[in-house]
C-alpha cells in the first residue's frame, strides 16, 4: 500500500485508491477527460485520466475502489496523477480501514474516558439520559465511535466525534472546577450529548457526506430531537430541566449567524458553546499545520481573518 502522503513527483505507481470523486470535462479542444479525486486515510491526490475511452480504462464510478496505474507529477505547487490505466477493484484486495482518515487516539481508550465522566452526572434524571445513548444503545455507541465532527471543517476523520466530544467534555469539567456558578451535571450531559445529532446529519464513511435530515434540518435540531426521544422514556423527567438541556443544544454554536435558533441565555450554555468553539479551532489549526513544519507566513485565512504561521522555535 503506498499512502498518498507517501508520495513524490517524478514516481510511476500501481495502487489501490478510493475514487471519492469522479467528474467529466473537456480539454480547450473539446477532448473528453475525467477529473478524480482520489482519496486514503492520509489525504487525497487530484487524479486525471485524459483518454477515459482507452481499452486501459476500465468500467467506474464514484465511490469505487479502484487500481490506478500512473505517473505523479507536479501542477500548481500540488501532485497530480496522469492516470494511464484503471480499474474497479474486488472485495478482498483491499483494506476499507486504510482509505478513511483516523483518528491517531485509541477509540476505545477514549469511550472508556468519556464514560469516566459520564459516570460523575449525579442527578439521576439527566443520568438516564446519558444510559439511554451511551450505555444501552448498542447501534448509536457504534457509529458515534466511527463517526466524524465535521464533513471537512474540523475532526473529519473516523473517531473525530468521539474526539471532539471527550476534548468539549474536558473542557466544561476544567470550568466546572473553576466556576461554582456552573451546574456540572447539567453541563457534562449537554457537552457529551451536543453533537450526537451528527451521527445521522453525516453518512458513514466512506462517503461522510450531508443526509437529506443533515441537509433539511441540522445536528443542532437532530440532536434535540434524539433527547426528546430519551427524555419521553424517563419516567418524571422534570420539564424545566428538559428544556434547560434543549437549550444548551440548541445554543451551543452561540451565534444566530453560526446556526444556534438561540443564543446562549444560561451559564451551562454559554459554557459548552466557549468549549465547543475553542476545540474547533484549535484541532482546526493543528490541521492547517499537520503538514507545514516551517515557519513560513501561511496566507490569509478565511476563518480565522488573519494571516497565520507556526510559532519559532
Amino acid at each position: 500500500m503506498r499512502y498518498i502522503n507517501t508520495l513524490h513527483e517524478g514516481e510511476t505507481i500501481r495502487n489501490i485508491y478510493l475514487c471519492k470523486m469522479k467528474r467529466s470535462a473537456e480539454t480547450r479542444n473539446r477532448k473528453p477527460y475525467d477529473n478524480l479525486l482520489l482519496q486514503d486515510k492520509t489525504g487525497t491526490l487530484d487524479g486525471k485520466v485524459w483518454d477515459p475511452n482507452s481499452s486501459g480504462i476500465a468500467d467506474y464510478e464514484e465511490k469505487d475502489f479502484v487500481e490506478v496505474y500512473g505517473e505523479v507529477i507536479a501542477y500548481n505547487g500540488n501532485l497530480q496523477l496522469n492516470i494511464k490505466q484503471l480499474r474497479k477493484a474486488q472485495k478482498g484486495e483491499y483494506d476499507p480501514g486504510d482509505y478513511m482518515p483516523t483518528s491517531t487516539k485509541s477509540v476505545e481508550g477514549m469511550y472508556t474516558e468519556l464514560m469516566e465522566y459520564g459516570n460523575m452526572i449525579q442527578n439521576p434524571y439527566l443520568q438516564q439520559v446519558i444510559q439511554h445513548y451511551f450505555v444501552h444503545d448498542e447501534a448509536f455507541i457504534e457509529q458515534f465511535k466511527g463517526h466524524s465532527a465535521a464533513k471537512s471543517i474540523h475532526h473529519g476523520f473516523a473517531g473525530g466525534l468521539l474526539e471532539h466530544t471527550l476534548s468539549v467534555v474536558k473542557f466544561c469539567a476544567y470550568m466546572a472546577g473553576a466556576y461554582p456558578i456552573l451546574n456540572r451535571d447539567l453541563l457534562f450531559t449537554a457537552a457529551m450529548c451536543h453533537d450526537i445529532g451528527k451521527t445521522r446529519e453525516l453518512s458513514d464513511f466512506p462517503d461522510n457526506d450531508y443526509t437529506d435530515d443533515g441537509q433539511l434540518l441540522g445536528h443542532i435540531i437532530i440532536g434535540v430531537e434524539m433527547l426528546g426521544d430519551a427524555i419521553r422514556e424517563i419516567d418524571g423527567f422534570p420539564a424545566k430541566l428538559a428544556s434547560e438541556l434543549k437549550h444548551c443544544i440548541i445554543a451551543h454554536h452561540g451565534e444566530l449567524e453560526y446556526g444556534s435558533p438561540k443564543k446562549p441565555a444560561l451559564a451551562e450554555a454559554l459554557a459548552l458553546y466557549f468549549a465547543d468553539c475553542t476545540d474547533a479551532k484549535m484541532q482546526t489549526l493543528t490541521e492547517i499545520f499537520k503538514d507545514k513544519p516551517g515557519t513560513d507566513w501561511l496566507g490569509y485565512n478565511r476563518l480565522f481573518e488573519s494571516n497565520l504561521r507556526r510559532t519559532s522555535k
